[in-house]
């Protein structure tokens, strides 16, 4: 991996119109619709936006498969996504993305890197600061190549005890096929084959539609469904989810915020874990 090539690395702005179609498309993209108390994210009427939609605005593109930059692209996962909002999400609009490398984590050989990458997203029409939001990629192939900057701390465990509030949501075993058509392309997903060689038994779930299935139970369970009440929320990934799987939200009411974790029904397995959200 180019550590330096890495830092050097200056994205031109992102402009991204989008229109009723494609919030629409997203949500769907997370299952939602099955119940009438969701169809104002499905519906153009009275259109809403899902606020997790800002991860996939104005993205630049998967350029880590670029081979300039020396990534095992194959092996990449998503290890956290957090995003904080400082106005609605307009349900259509144009949107200017800002990105930068905010940090690589070192790790070691053979233990990889952590690649920390922010994004602010402005609304183009107005010029208000929409929502900032930070990726952290898991570089499973590199490690022991050097990193740079700050990263940040990493989440606190979640308490010792039984949830407060639980929320079951099933997924389709093509919902991988309908959430990569807002815009992540990456063949992992959709390819078994690819899959395969990334050490996988069959194409997994997109870490960002595990992160929106959250955001849609964080907004059912606290929200009333009302998604400017959402003001943040991060998660962490920590197992693959496979389509066609149930993911099970555990909530954790505590006195600095909301916790929770998601599981895989069927297996048992924690996918995200650590996470919190703030209500307003």
């Amino acid at each position: 991996m180019d550590v330096d090539a890495i830092r050097a690395l200056a994205f031109p702005p992102v402009e991204h119109a989008y229109v009723a179609r494609d919030t629409i498309l997203y949500a769907l993209g997370l299952g939602y619709g099955a119940d009438p108390a969701e169809l104002p994210f499905v519906y153009e009427r009275d259109l809403l936006a899902v606020p997790a939609m800002v991860n996939v605005l104005a993205h630049p593109g998967f350029w880590a498969q670029r081979p300039e930059y020396g990534i095992d692209w194959v092996r990449l996962l998503h290890a956290e996504q957090a995003f904080e909002i400082h106005a609605p999400l307009p349900a259509t609009g144009t949107v200017r993305g800002e990105y930068r490398i905010a940090s690589i984590e070192d790790k070691g050989a053979g233990k990889g890197a952590l690649l920390h990458q922010d994004k602010t997203l402005v609304d183009v029409s107005g010029g208000a600061r929409i929502a900032t939001v930070r990726s952290t990629l898991f570089l499973r192939g590199n490690g022991g190549e050097g990193g740079f900057g700050d990263p940040p701390a990493p989440a606190d465990p979640l308490p010792d005890r039984a949830p407060d509030r639980t929320l079951s949501i099933p997924t389709l075993a093509r919902q991988a096929l309908i959430y990569r058509l807002s815009g992540d392309w990456n063949p992992l997903h959709a390819d078994p084959d690819i899959a395969r060689k990334a050490g996988f038994p069959a194409p997994i779930l997109h870490g960002l539609c595990t992160n929106g299935i959250a955001c849609r139970a964080v907004l059912a369970a606290y929200a009333d469904n009302r998604p400017e009440r959402l003001r943040r929320m991060f998660t962490r990934f920590s197992r693959p989810v496979f389509p066609g799987e149930t993911i099970r939200v555990e909530f954790f009411e505590t006195a600095g915020g909301l916790r929770f974790r998601a599981v895989a029904a069927e297996r048992g397995e924690v996918v995200l874990d650590r996470c919190s959200a703030e209500i307003g």
